[in-house]
This record gives C-alpha cells, structure tokens and sequence, in this order.
C-alpha cells in the first residue's frame, strides 16, 4: 500500500471516528437549530423541522443528554437556549441545568413542528426558524455534521450545490479511496505505531462511558445486570459475557441521556461503542500488549467505516451489526489471526445477526448491542479455529468483499419497505 493512500486511511479514521454527545440523530437536528439561532441572531419565536424518517425514527424515544426527557423537542429547545455550533457533534456540550430548566420553560411557551420530509436522502434535516419579520433556515444532508445550505431571508449564506443536488444512494464519499479487508489489515499492522496512537483517545472515552453504566442506573441496565448476575454465580466472568456487560453498559448510559461524550464511528456514538468496548474487554482479559491493542483497534474501526461506505448512514438494519463485525476483527487479530481469520469473522458475522432491525435509538439498544458483542466473540473464535460459513449458504460469497455488499444490498435496498413499516408501527402507538 502507497504512502497516499496510509494518509487517506488516516484522514478518514479522523473524520469518522469523532466524539458525540447523545445520540448523533437528535444532536444533528440540535445542531442545525443551534446554526439557525446564530443566524437569526436572536430568539425563535417559532421553529419548523424537517426531518427524514429515519432521522425521525431515531429522534423519538432516545434520552437528551441532562434533560431527563426524550424526543427531538427538547434537543431543539435546548440548543436554541444554549447549543453552540461550532462544537458539531457535541453542540450540547456546554450546557448546565439552568440552561436545561430554560430550555423547558422555553418550549412550553415556543411553537416547534417537527415533520417528515418525503422522499427524502436517508439523512436529511431542515430547520427553519422565525423570529418576527427574519427567517432563517438551515439544511443538513447525507453527514450528520455536513450543513449543505443556510440563509436568512432572502440572502443564501452557503450552498453546497453538489450536496443539494439528489443522489440516489448516501455514502461516505468525502475521502476518495479504494477500501478493502485485505488492505485495511495491511494498514493497521504495518503503519508506523506512533501515527495510530492517537485510538486510544476512543478507548478511553468509551470505557469512561460504560463505567458509568456500569456504576449507575441508567435505560434498562442491560450491563449493570450482566455484571451483578456475574457476582451472584448465575453468569461466569469470561471473556464473552465481560463484553458484553461493559459494551452494553456504555450503551446504556448514552441511550438513556448520560452527559458523557462517546467516541463515534461513521456518526454513531453506538457504532463506536461497539467496535471499542469489545475488543478493549478482550485486551484486558488476555493481558494483550499495547501495540496489538492499538492495531486492533484500528482494524476494528476501519472495517465497519469500510462496510458502512456501501451500508449508508441510516438504514433499517441495526448499526451494531457492522460495529460488531469490525469488533471480531480486532479481536481476532489480538488473538494471534491473520487476513484469512478477519475474513472468515466477517463472514461468519453476517451469516448470523443480518436482518437486525433499528426500530429507532432507545434505551432497548442496549440489548442489541450485547447481543451483537456476543456473535462478534463467537464468530472471532470460531474463525480462528478455522471454521466458516460456506460459500454455498445464504448471502455468504467466496469473496469477503462480496459478502460485505450483499449484506449492504440487503440494508440498503431489500429492508427499504421494512423501514417504512417500522416507522408505521412507531408512528400508530
């Protein structure tokens, strides 16, 4: 692999894999109400949101980090009170209780609309604010921080044409560059140690997250459970349940409006949990040393950036399937495998949890996610005991990259009507 190309594959670890705090769909709205107050340079007097349904979907149930309430409202209100833009992901980040206690005050007495906007990209926000005579609007599209349009009135601000512009699939095309597995592993454990260092950032970040879940009551308590239930000898402390207890609890914790930031991967605080926390537990239950543990981690994240480019942002398949496909990887390259051993992982993986549906970011997540830790593990050891599923079954190719779009054409296309029936569902309760 060319020197151009290790710059890419650093580039684009440094875009995707970035801090979040709450879930990244309702903090994207948040930072386009944020961006429009800016605009506006004063106080809505009345806000109408446009919203994609798979952004609505995932907008409805989860927690807002400090508010103890849930839903899109409350992440607008609070970013008009006190959301600062230039921090994107964590737009949320500087507020306090006074700000959150406003914020309700705020929209009691606020009229905010929050609609669909039909056939629309998969990741699509419009905020429109008005205060007296001055409208302002805002529109982001395909990225959860990518703001493709801004106005105010009749002046345009900024317009990305070739992002306005319909596209008939999302994928992360901002870093051109030709991914497969094989060069990814070659990547990861060749690329000079102290230029990959900087993972561990995630690592840190994420384990400070899941400690929380671990230590408080938090969603459905999905890792705080595992772990109490390991103390009364109903569950055994090895290495597949510890990770799911403390990926879950992460999970937790985030999904029910923890404060703490996590590290993301391709814009899901979820998806980075997935992919750091199991290979971090394997790395402290078998001692593994620093370097390998770096590299895995690498390995991890870049698989699921990689499946994720033809997956799309949002889908109706559940995230933690391709987190947790990157997560086999890592561990199976901690545990002594090579290309041939991430590759039957993978292949293993999406014979197993393909069709996992999202119903939307919830507290429920967490049960998910342990369930995908547990075949990341699983998959890992049996690839490394040489066992894979065969080419002759189901959506399992010879080519592992092959597999990997038939696993994308499956979320991205097939799951389509899926989606709209969840939403139905979500939207009749």
């Amino acid at each position: 692999m060319g020197i151009l190309n290790n710059e890419k594959y650093l580039k684009l670890l440094k875009k995707e894999v970035v801090p979040a705090l709450g879930c990244t769909e309702p903090v994207a709205v948040a930072l386009a109400a944020a961006r429009g107050r800016k605009i506006l340079g004063k106080t809505p007097e009345k806000i109408e949101v446009l919203v994609s349904s798979n952004i609505f979907k995932n907008g409805m149930g989860v927690g807002i980090p400090g508010t103890g309430m849930v839903g899109l409202k409350i992440a607008i209100a609070l970013a008009v009170v006190a959301g600062n833009s230039d921090k994107m992901l964590e737009v949320l980040s500087e507020t306090d209780e006074k700000d959150v206690e406003e914020a309700k005050e705020y929209l009691e007495k606020t009229e905010i609309k929050i609609g669909i906007k039909e056939n629309s990209e998969k990741l699509y926000i419009e905020c429109n604010a008005w205060s007296g005579n001055d409208h302002s609007r805002v529109v982001i599209k395909n990225c959860h921080t990518t703001i493709v349009y801004e106005s105010l009135n009749d002046e345009i601000l900024k317009c990305e044409k070739k992002q306005i512009e319909s596209v008939s699939k999302e994928k992360i095309q901002e870093i051109e560059i030709e991914m497969s597995i094989k060069d990814i592993f070659d990547f990861s454990t060749t690329h000079p140690i102290e230029e990959l260092s900087f993972i561990l950032e995630g690592a840190t970040m994420n384990k400070k997250i899941s400690e929380e879940g671990l230590k408080n009551t938090y969603g459905l308590q999905v890792g705080k459970k595992i772990m109490e239930n390991i103390e009364k000898g109903l569950l055994c402390n090895d290495m597949m349940t510890h990770a799911m207890a403390i990926t879950a609890a992460a999970s937790d914790a985030r999904m029910a409006g923890c404060t703490l930031p996590a590290m993301s991967n391709s814009g899901s605080g979820n998806q980075g949990i997935t992919v750091f926390m199991p290979i971090t537990a394997v790395a402290e239950m078998m001692e593994i040393e620093n370097e390998k543990y770096i590299r895995a981690l690498i390995i991890g994240n870049l698989v699921a950036i990689h499946i994720k480019r033809y997956l799309g942002r949002l889908s109706a398949l559940c995230g933690c399937v391709v987190a947790s496909a990157g997560a086999s990887c890592g561990i199976v390259y901690m545990l002594g495998g090579e290309i041939k051993e991430l590759n039957y992982a993978i292949k293993n993986m999406i014979a197993n949890i393909t069709g996992m549906i999202c119903d939307g970011a919830k507290t429920g997540c967490g049960l998910k996610v342990s369930t995908g830790v547990s075949s990341a593990v699983q998959s890992a050891l049996l690839a490394l005991d040489g066992i894979v599923v065969s080419k002759d079954e189901g959506i399992i190719d010879e080519c592992v990259e092959k597999t990997i779009k038939n696993l994308a054409k499956i979320g991205s296309e097939a799951m389509n009507e899926t989606d709209r029936c969840i939403l139905k569902i979500m939207m009749c309760k």
